[in-house]
């Protein structure tokens, strides 16, 4: 092949590339579907007393501190989510606080650690796949040995729910991993074992989904009987009211969707959870690289391919020279 023939046939390959690239739409992917066993959490704010003995519970099954975020060090102190605390209760409070779960002069109680997204924008920002969701649980989990520690999984979250030991000689992401460690021994998440009202819930989200219908099928003020502990387990169940829920339950759609899933008489903005779109960022993002990468390695490919021609064909210029002169 002279150098006239290569240059035809690298414009011919790279015509035929654009060409071909151009016909070619972008696939965008789907959310990721939810496993068929998934675990998860319902943290029903109406049932929420504000006893904290979920962020207690939880600090001793995961070895965490005790951690005063004020000066006065306050009962309610943490106030958030940090390097040292995986899960907190929060208090709404608006005017003369005299109704439970009212919006205007009453008051509402909160949880906030890791929602385990059903597609994870950690998981898919992490670059050594230090963040992982199982295939079979759903749960997302961390790895601290494969951790190099860029935090692009704290950027990534839209709850804000990774934290980073910035105080730490060795720093490491802190977040809820659904106190998975305690799974062999047959215990559950902590934060829903002693939880006295049954608030925070723990069970497979296909037995959450129906709890939460169950609740919303219900009349405020009706009579029924609430689960504590685990949906499946020993009946821990105890009598109340129903309460007047919003018609929206948080983590249904929001994302992608989530495994822990919320219910509240008070809007969900007003509590501090933010107002997602349908569809996880993951899917967006994986979405655009593919595209990206799959215009480009075409390309290179071909390239590739003909320089490999090229240098097997093409005689060197003292060589050619010889033959000339």
């Amino acid at each position: 092949m002279d150098r006239r023939k290569f240059f035809k046939a690298s414009l011919a390959g790279g015509a035929a590339l654009a060409t071909g690239a151009a016909s070619c739409p972008a696939q965008a992917r789907d959310n990721k579907s939810l496993p068929p066993e998934a675990l998860g959490l319902l943290f029903d704010s109406t049932l929420c007393v504000g006893c904290k003995a979920c962020v207690a519970a939880c600090k001793e099954a995961n070895g965490m501190p005790p951690e005063f975020s004020t000066q006065d060090q306050y009962w309610d102190t943490p106030l958030d989510i940090s390097g040292k605390t995986l899960n907190v209760i929060k208090a709404y409070k608006h005017g003369t606080l005299e109704k439970k779960d009212g919006e205007e002069n009453g008051f509402a109680f909160i949880k906030k650690s890791c929602m385990h997204c059903v597609d994870p924008s950690c998981v898919s920002a992490c670059p050594v796949q230090a963040m992982k969701k199982d295939p079979k649980t759903g749960i997302v989990s961390y790895d601290k040995d494969a951790c190099i520690g860029c935090r692009y999984c704290v950027a990534a979250c839209p709850f804000g729910v990774p934290r980073f030991t910035y105080d730490s000689p060795t720093p490491r992401i802190s977040k809820c991993q659904l106190c998975v460690h305690r799974h062999k021994d047959g215990k559950y998440a902590a934060c829903a074992e002693v939880c006295p009202t049954g608030a925070t819930l723990y069970g497979t989200v296909a037995d959450i989904n129906k709890e939460i219908a169950r609740r919303k099928a219900l009349k405020p003020g009706e009579k029924t009987q609430f689960p504590r502990g685990r949906l499946g387990g020993p009946d821990q169940s105890y009598p109340g009211v129903a309460a007047k829920y919003l018609d929206h339950t948080y983590g249904e759609k929001e994302f992608g969707g989530t495994q822990m899933l919320l219910l509240s008489g008070v809007s969900f903005q007003k509590l501090g959870y933010p107002d997602l779109p349908p569809r996880s960022d993951a899917a967006l993002s994986e979405t655009l690289q593919h595209t990206l990468y799959g215009g480009l390695i075409a390309p290179i490919a071909v390239l590739g391919a003909l320089t490999f021609v090229a240098k097997r064909n093409v005689k060197p210029e003292d060589e050619e020279g010889g033959h000339h002169g």
